[in-house]
């Protein structure tokens, strides 16, 4: 299968080739000697094109190598001038790409893409296929409304989140979801910009137009044919990424949990009106039981909830809520209950020790060195709360937990104690410390959110953007550009992290390969190719003229911006129609879903060049997976086409 999948890609290249050479030949032979250099211009553009496919398959130098190659190279055809090659970099698209990884970036720190891809997770309960299945369906349910690019860019990181938590390598799921934002262009009108091309041509050539949902029924049964063919291609995708995603798994707060048996030690209770606790400072109490630790104090300010470090001269106010370290055998929580006036509250969601306080609260592992001076000392001696404001709660000895008398043991030369409190001090503590060899931080330090109490903000601004895209109010660049500037006016980013999410690599490769088609166009080869396609045809069965059509739009679309390529086969569809005296509806219909069609390259759209990186993806698994399927998605559509729309 693999096999002959790259036979028929190389097939499809040396095709084109060779058609666009024959039609050279005969220009050359019919002309006089300055139309053939101009044709001998267009062979150059043909081999510098052919030799950035090789480069691609043979994946040296990388991609984004490649693109800036093209960019030197072409102008030294004489047919583009630099500032040409150069002009994708003030392409509205190519700004789009960049500031959608900043809106994205946005999500990511707010947690949004993070609870997207923990619902996912959660419903599919670590299954590969589920998995699967629910992200092909919601990318392609929200690029039907939206720019697919913006969907990849957005939900990247969401992939990587559910790969970290179940092991399945990225490679596995990034192909899937280009896919599936890839025929999400296919769900609605307004899904992609090759739909409103063919749209408006349809409506300049006197005819009614397309309705929003007239290419919905093609798109859902593409999508559903798109899902069961992944979950059986999935095995020729590589998993070269595997290995490293499970090498590299750091331990969690539920490992150390059932390692230092930390199980139903977290409480919380709440400081009621009558309590004795109002109004006096910690030093002024008598908490310093054994078995018992104050780790966090949560407070309302206002609107929101704010956490305190415990402090000596802090003060307990009305409706605090402190979180406790206790060692129910220790301590008669009831009769301190009683004592103080104070509650106890049920645990959020029930998670587990300190799991649900994850932003702000944190764990880490620590190893006792030789040279440390808490060598000798015992838990309670060491006063390292009082030095750093974190709290030590767990010992491991050789192969074994320490509980009995825990707060009396003496720590020795490679103890290592388990350590809870804020992360700044966690922080803070690995920069000045001697005393302590920190080992990893856990998984959870990786995803503390820097702005988790503006993910209101982010979802209002979010819909906003899809709003205004929907809406066509904006063009789509400035709607995105201004949701990054709301994005940074409520600090939910900033200049650093959005420099830093945009993927450049990306970026270069598109910007690199955007001069061909002004390249391909300006030699003729582009309207050679599509003359070529009506005297090809002629009058034969409409079926075939569907086709042929849908072919020629995919194998163009491997050089050319499906947009383009729309801007060039809408009218050559109609008016293939009207020269065989049919409805134009069901040739406009086999551009729209060619267009779409883009799956057989890393190049062919900016959405399959989005996962090469994050799904360490080389030039010919597209080819293997994408060919295939372009193919099926042909077959469908030549059988659907005069199905929904008659000819």
């Amino acid at each position: 299968m693999i096999l002959a999948a790259w036979i028929l890609f190389f097939h499809l290249q040396f095709g084109i080739y060779m058609f666009l050479l024959s039609q050279v030949e005969l220009t050359v032979l019919s002309s006089d000697i300055s139309d053939s250099g101009f044709n001998f211009k267009l062979l150059w553009v043909l081999g510098l094109l052919a030799a950035a496919i090789v480069m691609f398959v043979k994946n040296k130098p990388r991609m984004d190598a490649v693109g800036v190659v093209m960019i030197a190279a072409l102008p030294l055809t004489g047919i583009i001038s630099v500032e040409e090659t150069l002009i994708g970099f003030s392409d509205p698209n190519i700004v789009l790409i960049a500031v959608l990884f900043v809106m994205g970036e946005g999500l990511v720190r707010t947690g949004v893409a993070r609870n997207v891809g923990d619902w996912i997770n959660e419903k599919a309960g670590g299954n590969e296929t589920k998995l699967l299945v629910l992200l092909m369906l919601s990318v392609a349910g929200l690029g039907s409304v939206m720019s697919s690019t913006a969907i990849v860019a957005i939900f990247i990181p969401v992939v990587f989140r559910i790969c970290s938590n179940t092991g399945i390598p990225p490679s596995h799921l990034m192909m899937p979801m280009s896919f599936a934002a890839l025929i999400s262009g296919m769900l609605t009108l307004i899904s992609t910009a090759p739909n409103l091309v063919v749209n408006s041509e349809l409506i300049r050539q006197g005819e009614k137009g397309l309705g929003f949902f007239t290419i919905t029924p093609f798109g859902l049964a593409i999508l559903a044919l798109g899902v069961v063919y992944m979950l059986f291609a999935r095995k020729w995708l590589p998993n070269n990424s595997d290995k490293s995603v499970r090498k590299k798994r750091k331990p969690t707060f539920k490992d150390w949990i059932k390692k230092y048996e930390l199980i139903d030690r977290e409480y919380r209770v709440k400081i009621l009106p009558e309590s004795s606790l109002l109004g006096l400072k910690i030093n002024e109490l008598d908490l310093k039981y054994d078995g018992l630790k104050l780790l966090a104090v949560e407070r309302k300010d206002g609107n929101k909830k704010v956490f305190i470090r415990p402090s000596k001269i802090m003060d307990f106010q009305v409706d605090d809520i402190l979180f406790l370290d206790v060692r129910e055998h220790e301590i008669d929580l009831k009769s301190l209950a009683e004592k103080y006036g104070i509650e106890k509250i049920s645990l959020s969601g029930g998670k587990g020790y300190l799991t649900s306080l994850s932003q702000e609260l944190g764990m880490v592992e620590a190893i006792i060195p030789a040279e440390s001076g808490l060598v000798g000392k015992s838990v309670k001696d060491a006063r390292l709360r009082s030095e750093s404001g974190l709290t030590v709660i767990g010992l491991w000895r050789g192969n074994k937990v320490v509980l009995d008398e825990f707060l009396e043991k003496e720590f020795k030369v490679g103890d290592t104690i388990l350590i809870a409190g804020f992360w700044e001090d966690i922080k803070r503590m690995g920069q000045v410390t001697d005393e302590l060899v920190l080992l990893n931080l856990p998984i959870e330090f990786e995803e503390v959110l820097p702005a988790a109490d503006k993910a209101r903000h982010a979802m209002v601004i979010l819909g906003l953007v899809v709003l205004t895209m929907v809406t066509g109010v904006l063009p789509n660049v400035h709607a995105v550009i201004l949701g990054c500037l709301a994005m940074g006016f409520f600090r939910i980013i900033d200049m650093n992290s959005a420099y830093n999410s945009i993927s450049w690599k990306s970026l270069v490769l598109i910007v690199g390969m955007m001069p061909f088609s002004i390249a391909l166009q300006r030699t003729g080869g582009v309207e050679l190719a599509a003359d070529g396609l009506i005297n090809l045809v002629g009058e034969s069965a409409p079926w075939v003229a569907i086709a042929s059509l849908f072919f020629i739009t995919a194998v163009l679309g491997l050089f050319i911006s499906n947009t383009a390529t729309a801007v060039l086969m809408a009218p050559i569809a109609i008016a293939m129609a009207y020269d065989l005296g049919l409805s134009p509806y069901p040739f406009a219909m086999a551009v729209i879903l060619a267009a779409s069609s883009a799956f057989m390259t890393p190049v062919s759209s900016p959405v399959n060049t989005l996962v090469v990186g994050p799904g360490n993806y080389k030039f010919g698994d597209f080819v293997k997976i994408g060919v295939p399927f372009s193919i099926i998605v042909m077959i469908i559509a030549v059988f659907l086409i005069p199905l929904i729309l008659p000819f």
